[in-house]
């Protein structure tokens, strides 16, 4: 067995094995750091397992779902993971102790580190936090970036007409007509 990605690992923590083989029914186990099995997760209903350590949830693919989900070590479904990149499987890391979560009508909000929803879905587009707080974009659209033709991987950009920035709290600092790199260099926010 082998581990995944997307690590927690702080105080107590959990492990993640992955059955390389293919042969058995539970690709995923969660164990203690002594190897003490609290969980199997079977191949039937997640086909993938990005965490390697976990503290409080682990995200995962489920087979007929779309996106990724948050589950603790029940298997109780926490939330949906914002995806960072479109058309590709790259689901939200915790940054500044915060994950982008996805809503109804795909709204985006934030939990915590211990899996509890702080900033309820309804932002159009948000960044990850850096130094407290998040770049928001409100009126937005997806702009294609690159690659036009029937067989070109299609890449997109977001454009919003108005952009601004929320503290870990949600509440809204400021909103103004400029784009995202304005506000970006106004806040001195930074991508990691």
């Amino acid at each position: 067995m082998a581990t995944a990605s997307l690590a927690q690992k702080r105080g107590n923590y959990l492990l993640v094995k992955y059955d390389t083989t293919g042969k058995q029914p539970f690709g995923y186990i969660i164990t203690t750091p002594k190897g003490d099995t609290i969980t199997k997760l079977d191949t039937a209903k997640y086909y993938v397992c990005f965490s390697d350590t976990i503290e409080y949830f682990a995200i995962v693919g489920i087979r007929n779902k779309k996106g990724w989900w948050a589950i603790d070590t029940k298997e109780n479904l926490l939330f949906e993971v914002y995806n960072t990149s479109s058309g590709e499987p790259s689901p939200d890391v915790l940054r500044e102790k915060m994950i982008r979560i996805v809503g109804e009508n795909e709204m985006i909000g934030f939990a915590n580190e211990k899996g509890q929803v702080i900033i309820k879905p309804t932002f159009e587009a948000v960044s990850s936090f850096y130094k407290g707080k998040a770049l928001i974009g409100k009126q937005c659209r997806q702009v294609l970036w690159c690659c036009e033709g029937d067989h070109a991987d299609k890449h997109y950009i977001t454009e919003c007409k108005q952009t601004g920035y929320i503290n870990k709290k949600g509440q809204v600092l400021y909103l103004g007509y400029q784009t995202f790199e304005q506000t970006q260099r106004k806040i001195g926010w930074q991508s990691e």
